[in-house]
């Protein structure tokens, strides 16, 4: 059991007081001999300490959960439902604690050992994550940021897809006319070229015609002016007559000659203007004929217009599904970055708790390390106080018997030098008196 553990077992008193701090007022007795209700509620509020999870919540998912059931009578699973809920949330906040041995037996037949050494784990749990608040609030802060925008690009990749789908659905509506169009422009633009080089063919005739009647028109001025100066001729002609008779014959013959040639000329003058006129006539038809072509020529060039309108539509709806598609590879690409950004705090988050609980394992071993040294400091601070007592004890028993020996040993010193005073006296007497006797001069050092 202490080896899936890391934190210390608490004392009664230590666990009674933190469970006060909280709320909860815990007697002896209950921990001496725990019930199954008691465990259960303090079980609860070390649960809620630090996943929020309250006895109302859980009522509310049991209820939700009851709904759900298609049974005449929901209320025989509420008892069932709600202790279920309650061991699994105890049962993987007793994970998270490091007890990976919880069961149900825990809740219904606690053991007052085992349910001190739980009440212990999660106590040192809830007051480590009380520690931990400010990371863990913050954690939740960037995972709860994280998951709104997740569902915000979701909602918008929804609304693009919709959107797209759209398109795509009216550009699958749009094809068959789009293909009938084409088909249309290019019968129109065939007609077009046909037309063309009709056209220009009937321009050039028009051009040659023109040309022809001009110089036919020449030619009848031409033949006027001849037909005057005839005239003019004529008359000259007659005013010059000779009233011979042999000349008159002759000039009658000669103008009989001149006016068959006239005649003859004048005939052949007359069909031509009537073949002018039958030109011109050709030429009017010709012009309507044209008119008509330069008016098909509009029309067509409306119709051209207007596909062409239609085409550049076309091509702006091409251009739009092209910039969606891309909108929607980028958002693809956000997407996967917002994944990959989740994953790395993921990532984060699992290395941080990591850090945290080789931090804890550590602070655990320091502390455990640190208590051991405590108590042997304490055994040895114990034994040298002891030793000190000893000691003082002794050192009095010796500063008495130094006195004493002082006392002593001064007293003493005072009778030496009493006797070597009174020696030194007798000896410088002794020595006088030697000298004097001696004849001898004798001197003090």
């Amino acid at each position: 059991m202490s080896g899936q553990y890391w934190f210390p077992n608490m004392p009664i008193p230590e666990i009674m007081s933190a469970l006060s701090e909280w709320g909860l007022s815990v007697s002896n007795e209950q921990l001496l001999r725990p019930s199954s209700d008691f465990v259960t509620g303090v079980y609860a509020a070390c649960l809620e300490q630090v996943t929020s999870i309250s006895p109302s919540v859980l009522h509310e998912s049991v209820q939700n959960a009851i709904a759900s059931l298609d049974d005449p009578n929901p209320d025989l699973y509420a008892a069932s439902l709600s202790h279920n809920f309650m061991l699994y949330h105890l049962t993987r906040f007793a994970n998270a604690a490091r007890i990976m041995d919880f069961s149900a037996k825990d809740l219904y037949l606690p053991d007052p050992e085992r349910t001190r050494f739980i009440l212990s784990a999660f106590i040192n749990f809830v007051k480590f994550a009380e520690q931990c608040a400010p990371f863990i609030s913050n954690l939740r802060d960037q995972s709860t940021t994280v998951i709104e925008e997740r569902e915000h690009l979701a909602q918008e990749l929804a609304a693009l897809q919709h959107k797209l789908n759209t398109l795509k659905a009216q550009r699958a509506k749009d094809e068959p006319k789009c293909e009938q169009l084409r088909a249309e422009n290019a019968a129109i633009t065939a007609h077009l070229v046909a037309t063309k080089e009709t056209t220009q063919g009937i321009v050039k005739d028009i051009e040659a015609l023109k040309i022809e009647k001009a110089n036919v028109i020449l030619k009848k001025e031409n033949i006027n002016s001849d037909t005057a100066l005839l005239l003019d001729n004529i008359q000259r002609t007659r005013a010059r007559i000779v009233q011979s008779p042999e000349r008159i014959k002759r000039n009658i013959t000669t103008m009989g000659t001149t006016a068959i040639e006239d005649k003859k000329a004048l005939s052949m003058q007359e069909a031509k203007a009537r073949d002018l006129q039958a030109k011109i006539t050709v030429l009017t038809n010709i012009e309507k004929d044209v008119r008509g072509c330069i008016e098909q020529l509009q029309t067509i060039e409306k119709e051209v217009q207007l596909l062409e309108g239609a085409q550049k539509e076309l091509a702006d709806v091409k251009d739009s599904l092209d910039y969606k598609t891309i909108e929607r590879s980028e958002l693809q690409m956000k997407k996967e970055r917002v994944y990959r950004q989740l994953a790395n705090a993921h990532e984060k988050l699992e290395r941080a708790q990591r850090h945290a609980e080789e931090k804890r394992h550590a602070s655990q071993q320091t502390i455990e390390r640190l208590q051991r040294e405590y108590e042997r400091m304490d055994i040895e601070r114990r034994d040298n106080d002891k030793q000190v007592e000893e000691l003082r004890e002794e050192a009095d028993e010796i500063e008495a018997k130094l006195a004493e020996h002082l006392k002593k040993s001064e007293a003493e010193l005072d009778d030496l030098l009493a006797e070597y005073w009174k020696l030194r006296h007798e000896t410088e007497v002794y020595m006088e008196t030697l000298a004097n006797k001696l004849n001898m001069s004798v001197t003090a050092d």
